[in-house]
């Protein structure tokens, strides 16, 4: 019921929506013919802003045609060499012959498609050759495709691992730090051949009890039964998806808005104020990133409510009884992988200590193959993103993986 009033919703809205993206066209030649008369233009910033204030469910393209290595500029061609039901393996393929460490990136299936690691993925391929996890909106996969657990996200990484043979290396994103962990303590036990040289833990949850955030209260706030009830709905009939239990992403979108909604409606009014003055890289900037941050996904009702319990209600990582297809998962048995943790000062997601927790948990991991990094003045999404990941932490990263290689 939830999800087919907020599809009502946007069915009604949208001839609303077409009809403000044509009145700001038409608009916009009226304030161009005589500046200093605000009107015109202040009404076509309006109409732009509303028409644009909409969700996008489809995955926006990752877009990145080249990468600079020297001195010239390398073709990029994205190819999908596995594809599943609930994710496909993207390779990023170089047009050069030169070796490069071979790295899987995991993407968050946390709402937000893994293009919003676009900048993450541009950073890394300058020096590696990277893959990356592209989770699916399961709105558009059919329920005979199976549920989706926490259980399934481990199997994923442990075939992609396998897939991609000895001597990859891992990087793990926010919300998979945990499975990440969990997937090479099940290669460690096993003794497979594929566990990787290294892997990199950045901004994840792997104690969620050390310096609890607003957002690990909220999980403990209420009982698990609560987030079955209230947050849990199926997708309407009319997708491919129809009848999956699912947690959607327009209400993931809502609580990333209201945890900051004074910053974003600060960005509306300096957005409308570019507009108005015929700002036209601002408006570009703004437009892009919100474009990236209103395409969302829905989550598997069964990995969402997993993760809640398992990951962030009872901890079951640092207590010692988290299990994977029903055996304990011990991060202790993994010794040929190197580990990497890094931290953001200002996270208000996952606070210092938290990922650092795993440097204990691997205990059979040497010291000297063991590393922390706090970067300071950045918050959950800078760790990953932005100048400060780009010029400060990742050529640490990239230090970290060659020695590891």
């Amino acid at each position: 019921m939830l999800y087919d009033m907020y599809q009502a919703m946007n069915d009604a809205l949208l001839p609303a929506r077409m009809m403000a993206e044509a009145a700001s066209a038409g608009l916009r030649p009226l304030g161009a013919l005589d500046p200093a008369f605000l009107g015109p233009r202040s009404a076509a910033a309006a109409c732009d802003i509303f028409a644009r204030s909409v969700t996008s469910h489809r995955r926006p393209s990752f877009g990145i045609a080249t990468v600079g290595r020297g001195n010239r500029e390398v073709a990029i061609r994205e190819e999908f060499v596995k594809v599943g039901p609930f994710a496909s393996l993207l390779h990023f393929q170089k047009d050069s012959p030169v070796q490069q460490p071979r790295l899987l990136l995991v993407a968050p299936m946390s709402g937000h498609f893994a293009t919003l690691l676009r900048g993450t993925v541009q950073t890394l391929l300058q020096d590696h050759d990277v893959y990356i996890t592209d989770w699916h909106n399961v709105r558009y996969v059919p329920p005979d495709a199976g549920i989706f657990g926490l259980d399934d996200y481990v199997a994923h990484l442990i075939d992609y691992l396998g897939f991609l043979g000895p001597g990859t290396h891992i990087m793990a994103v926010c919300q998979p730090t945990v499975p990440v962990l969990m997937a090479l303590s099940a290669m460690a036990e096993a003794n497979d051949p594929a566990q990787p040289r290294s892997m990199t833990l950045m901004a994840g949850p792997i104690d969620p009890r050390i310096n609890p955030t607003s957002v690990n209260r909220l999980t403990l706030e209420h009982p698990f039964e609560w987030f079955e009830k209230n947050v849990i709905t199926t997708v309407p009939m009319r997708y491919p998806g129809g009848g999956r239990r699912v947690y959607p992403g327009f209400l993931q979108l809502s609580a990333f808005i209201s945890m900051n909604y004074g910053r974003h409606a600060s960005a509306q009014i300096r957005q409308f104020a570019a507009l108005v003055r015929g700002d036209t890289v601002s408006a570009a900037v703004h437009d892009k990133f919100y474009d990236e941050y209103l395409a969302v996904m829905d989550l598997p009702a069964d990995f969402y409510l997993e993760t809640i319990q398992r990951i962030f209600q009872d901890a079951h990582l640092p207590r010692g009884v988290m299990t994977y297809r029903g055996a304990k998962v011990n991060p202790a048995a993994i010794r040929r992988t190197a580990l990497l943790t890094v931290e953001g000062e200002l996270d208000d997601i996952c606070a210092i200590g938290q990922t650092t927790a795993a440097l204990d948990l691997c205990s059979g991991v040497k010291p000297m193959m063991k590393q922390n990094y706090l970067q300071t003045g950045v918050g959950h999404y800078g760790v990953f993103n932005g100048k400060r990941w780009a010029q400060e932490i990742y050529p640490r990263v990239r230090s970290f993986i060659q020695a590891a290689a």
